[in-house]
């Protein structure tokens, strides 16, 4: 899925196809992460070193691209924790490799972190940005509806409380439609 969101369409070509490869990369990654246990196999920690070095050439590649203006901090962030996480994997790897699983467990919510930053980042990439001169200005906001909906209210509850206690209903009912009306003008 190609990130929207104003971006030039090379661009989102290039990281829609970054993230076609490496959502994979991910996903297996977060199933080792969920269960650190599987690390002690020989065949997993050959399979954290290949998905290692996919973050790795993914990071390459998301260093290689020229995002158009007005996202490079946020492509910046998308290659950083790409290395952040190839890192992180890497320290998980050379743990697993000297001291078995049990060694890994200390690098394990660091590198479930360095995980979901590059989730994070890719996020923050996808999502749409307002532009600047598109805002709305701000409306100066008075004090006028606010304060006949505070009288409002006030002798509403008065004019119910009169009503509810001397008997006529008609004056308990303008009271409350009074106190709802309040709410209507305050909104």
């Amino acid at each position: 899925m190609a990130p929207v969101g104003g971006i030039g369409e090379r661009y989102a070509t290039q990281v829609g196809a970054l993230w076609s490869g490496l959502a994979r990369t991910l996903l297996e990654l977060e199933q080792l992460a969920a269960d650190p246990a599987q690390l002690d196999d020989d065949d997993s920690l050959d399979l954290v070193r290949r998905l290692q070095y996919r973050l790795h050439s993914a990071s390459e590649r998301a260093y290689g691209f020229a995002p158009p203006a007005g996202i490079e901090p946020v492509h910046a962030e998308l290659a950083a924790a790409l290395a952040g996480a190839r890192d992180a994997t890497s320290e998980l790897a050379d743990a697993v490799d000297e001291g078995g699983a049990e060694a890994a467990l200390l690098f394990v919510h660091e590198w479930r972190g360095a995980l979901f930053r590059v989730r994070l980042a890719r996020l923050r990439l996808t999502a749409p940005r307002t532009r600047p001169d598109a805002r709305e200005p701000e409306v100066g906001r008075s004090l006028r509806r606010p304060f006949l909906a505070v009288a409002l209210t006030i002798a509403g509850s008065v004019a119910f409380a009169t009503g509810a206690v001397s008997g006529p209903w008609p004056l308990w009912a303008a009271g409350l439609l009074a106190v709802c009306g309040s709410l209507l003008l305050y909104k």
